[in-house]
């Protein structure tokens, strides 16, 4: 395979295949794509022009356009061999160049699905779209439940990120002293992780004090942590975009009494996820796998929105893989299927007991759950 190109194209064309698929049982006859990790799953393409809206147009023929800024024409046409390009100038509108496409693959008055969640298909954008002679329809995930489930290839992508993520977490812990700045920290990370052959993540690390704790998506700003303070990690690493997340917790020079309970605790709740991750299994049985521990420790009253999620390709603003966030949460009734890859959290802060965390990224095999991010220690962490 071209090493500049992430995907042969004999497995594009089997998610293609597997996309008509899903519009014949749907009742379509097309599909606009919007989500960047659905169009760069079908056709490869890999740049950081997705921050203004991309439209893949889709026929349940399996022909492909590509809809975007004219001056990303050289990049597709060095990526992209399965799709069309309609490119628009800055003064034109995109929704001309998605109808016209609409209108070429045979769709006009047809009934076509538009994701009406993708995050990067504005109002403007869907509305004017949707002025054009087709019955619209909401087709929101469609293409994102394709994804779920990976490839031996994507599997590989993804153990690639998950060694890239844990060495860079160690050498992130090996910066982790009494004076050092979260700056010297983020910088160890990235040193490490990329040398480790990592692009880019969706988004992060996280690198924050035991303060800023409960903060979910702050990082690094020039703290400089002293001893007994706690330094938050939840890093992550890609490759070929796919996504590996991780976190652990690390105290500076000695932690809390009751630290090292805590510690055990975060490790008996990540086996009890691990454990209810099986073939053929539903997602919320992995949520009250981790409850349970929760509430054998005497957190009866401890809650999360979830335990963890689905990781797989990933573009900033996020590694969850998209505009939604598949998870592990309360009563979930999602099948779980060999090939899904999760970002699984133990998570006990701002509770009773001392802060501690430990998360992973695992891959659900025929066997069960394979920790992929098992290099860095869970155990309790004192630098």
């Amino acid at each position: 395979m071209d090493n500049t190109r992430p995907f042969p194209a004999s497995e594009l064309q089997q998610r293609l295949q597997r996309t008509c698929a899903a519009l014949a049982e749907n009742s379509l006859d097309g599909l606009l794509i919007s989500v960047p990790e659905s169009i760069y799953w079908l056709t490869g393409l890999d740049h950081w022009g997705f921050f203004a809206a991309h439209v893949l147009v889709l026929n349940r023929n399996g022909e492909m356009a590509l809809c975007c800024r004219a001056m990303e024409k050289i990049t597709v046409d060095n990526q992209v061999e399965n799709a069309a390009f309609y490119g628009h100038r800055d003064d034109e509108e995109l929704s001309d160049a998605v109808l016209k496409a609409v209108a070429d693959l045979g769709l006009k008055g047809g009934r076509v699905g538009i994701e009406k969640r993708s995050l990067f298909l504005t109002p403007r954008h869907a509305e004017l779209i949707q002025q054009g002679d087709a019955h619209w329809v909401d087709a929101s995930g469609i293409a994102d439940d394709l994804r779920q489930v990976k490839s031996a290839l994507e599997v590989e992508y993804t153990r690639k990120a998950a060694r890239a993520a844990d060495l860079g977490t160690l050498a992130a812990i090996e910066a982790v002293r009494d004076g050092a700045s979260d700056y010297e920290i983020a910088a160890a990370y990235h040193d490490r992780m990329i040398r480790e052959g990592s692009e880019y993540p969706g988004f992060g690390p996280f690198i924050r004090p035991t303060t800023r704790l409960g903060e979910e998506h702050t990082t690094w700003r020039g703290e400089v942590f002293q001893n007994g303070d706690a330094v938050f990690l939840e890093t992550c690493a890609a490759f070929r975009k796919y996504q590996a997340p991780m976190g652990r917790l690390a105290y500076v020079g000695s932690a809390p009494e009751g630290a090292e309970q805590s510690a055990e605790l975060a490790i008996a709740g990540m086996k009890a996820i691990c454990a209810a991750l099986t073939p053929g299994g539903k997602a919320g049985d992995a949520y009250d796998a981790w409850r349970e521990v929760a509430v054998s420790a005497g957190l009866h009253d401890y809650e999360r929105h979830h335990c963890g999620y689905m990781v797989g390709i990933g573009f900033p603003p996020s590694w969850t893989g998209g505009s939604m966030v598949t998870s592990l949460f309360p009563n979930s009734e999602r099948t779980l299927e060999t090939g899904m890859v999760f970002h699984a959290h133990s998570w006990f802060t701002n509770t009773d007991v001392v802060d501690y965390f430990v998360s992973n990224t695992v891959l659900l095999t025929e066997n069960g759950a394979e920790i992929l991010t098992n290099t860095t220690p869970e155990t309790l962490i004192i630098r």
